[in-house]
């Protein structure tokens, strides 16, 4: 049912862009094929220097707006920038590259029927461009309520899928970090989630799209260390609760190394230290890859 009454609240979307021509059309669509309609898109070009302005502006509709920034910026600063201009109730999220299923706002929108509810998350497809291979991101029943922990036990939240009320960021002050390049979305949901109540979907309601401009070593070294930054500024957490975090460095750690150089005795007593066997096996598995598909691997890493 198209739910196109202005009684419904205004939804605001957030999509920062910068390049994304590959990929807007798509989105933009996914976007306007909602059965929910009472929505605005707030379109954040980050100085972008391809056709992403000529592709989005070729869509026409009036809820589409565009706002083209006064300096490229990071795109932590951009979604804050993006989500001041908003007039919505809600805000969601939708980057460029990314797209929806028609149902997602009226499923979730509903969910605010209860008003302790200030976030609502679902599951997600990750969809890799390379291979067309798309796959359910979380295969267990997800969490809601005050889910701090177990975000930081295993971070199953793709802001693609979240839609928010705006006045946690208003009225609580609470923004995206703009030190952090990697792991704003993670430093910002696991903040609010000690006192905000998050409600969960299990069904996917996005597509997470991994290509090119998604993957690199460079950006893999840097989660790594902005994860080791957010550790040091944690004061007021116990070791039970950054445990699952330094586990997931040292995990990653291992990965990377093993892409650039495999030395197995010394990547084997690293394995072994790791306390998850899912991890453990998979480490494993990656370590004793062929070289052949360890090199096709490090073109995309």
């Amino acid at each position: 049912m198209v739910t196109n009454s202005k009684s419904f609240p205004l939804v605001s979307i957030v999509m920062n862009c910068y390049n994304g021509e590959n990929y807007i059309e798509d989105a933009v669509k996914s976007i306007l094929s909602q059965t929910y309609t009472n929505f605005e898109v707030i379109f954040w070009d980050n100085q972008s220097k391809d056709q992403s302005a000529y592709i989005y502006k070729g869509f026409k509709d009036k809820r589409l707006k565009y706002y083209y920034a006064k300096k490229h910026s990071s795109l932590y600063e951009a979604r804050n920038l993006a989500i001041k201009k908003s007039k919505g109730k809600f805000i969601a999220f939708l980057d460029a590259d990314d797209l929806w299923t028609e149902d997602k706002l009226s499923l979730q929108v509903k969910k605010f029927r209860d008003k302790k509810i200030g976030l609502v998350y679902s599951n997600y497809y990750i969809l890799n461009q390379f291979t067309g291979f798309k796959k359910l991101f979380y295969k267990k029943k997800l969490p809601s309520g005050l889910i701090f922990r177990e975000l930081l036990k295993e971070y199953f939240l793709g802001i693609c899928t979240v839609i928010i009320k705006k006045d946690i960021f208003e009225k609580n002050k609470k923004w995206f970090n703009t030190k952090y390049n990697i792991i704003g979305d993670f430093d910002f949901f696991t903040r609010i989630s000690k006192k905000i109540h998050f409600a969960s979907i299990n069904l996917p309601l996005s597509i997470y799209r991994i290509h090119n401009d998604s993957l690199s070593s460079k950006n893999y070294e840097m989660h790594i260390n902005e994860l080791n930054l957010w550790i040091k500024n944690q004061k007021t957490f116990d070791n039970n609760y950054l445990s699952f975090i330094k586990e997931k460095i040292i995990y990653m750690e291992i990965f990377l190394s093993i892409l650039k150089e495999k030395k197995y005795i010394s990547q084997t007593k690293r394995i072994l230290k790791i306390k998850s066997s899912k991890k453990k096996i998979k480490l494993f598995i990656f370590l004793l890859l062929p070289n052949l598909i360890l090199k096709k691997l490090k073109k995309i890493f």
